[in-house]
C-alpha cells in the first residue's frame, strides 16, 4: 500500500494549473519511510518461524546410553523444575534441556535407548514417545486444534 502511494505521488500531477509541477513529491518520502518500516517489520516477524523451520532439518540422534534427571539449580529458569539430559554410554552429556513443571525432579539416571534432537528435546525413551512430538500430524496442520483433546 505504501509502495503504491509512494510511486503514485511521484507520477501524478495534482494541480491542472501547473502541469509541470509535481506537488505530491513532498509527501512521497513519508510513504517511502512507511515502505521501509513495513519491510523491516516483515523481516522481524519472520525471523523466529524461519529459524524454527531451519532447525527442523537438523539431525535426530539415537543414543544407547542413559537419561539423567536432576533438580533445578541456581541458574535455572524461574518456571523450571529441573533438567533432563541424554548421556552417552560412557556417561558424557550428549544434550540437556530444562523442564517445566510444579514438582522438582529427583536426581536419577536410568539406562535407556533415547531418540532426541537439539531443538526438540527427547522424542522417545526406549521406544515410548515422550509427548514432545505427536505420533502423527494432520496434513498442513489443519485440524490440530481439535486433536489437542486426543494428545495426552
Amino acid at each position: 500500500m505504501f509502495l503504491a502511494l509512494t510511486f503514485g505521488m511521484l507520477i501524478v500531477r495534482t494541480d491542472p494549473a501547473h502541469p509541470t509541477d509535481h506537488n505530491m513529491v513532498i509527501l512521497s518520502p513519508v510513504f517511502a519511510l512507511g515502505v521501509i518500516a513495513c519491510i523491516f517489520y516483515a523481516i522481524a516477524l519472520m525471523l523466529a518461524p524461519t529459524r524454527a523451520l531451519i532447525q527442523t532439518f537438523r539431525p535426530i540422534f539415537i543414543v544407547d546410553g542413559y537419561v539423567r534427571y536432576r533438580a533445578p539449580d541456581a541458574e535455572s529458569p524461574v518456571d523450571s523444575n529441573g533438567y533432563v539430559a541424554v548421556l552417552t554410554e560412557d556417561s558424557a552429556i550428549a544434550c540437556e534441556w530444562p523442564t517445566i513443571g510444579d514438582v522438582p525432579l529427583r536426581a536419577m539416571t536410568v539406562p535407556a535407548l533415547s531418540e532426541f534432537s537439539e531443538y526438540g528435546g527427547v522424542h522417545r525413551i526406549d521406544g515410548r514417545p515422550t509427548g514432545v512430538l505427536p505420533d502423527r500430524i494432520a496434513r498442513f496442520g489443519v485440524g490440530v486444534v481439535k486433536r489437542r483433546e486426543i494428545i495426552p
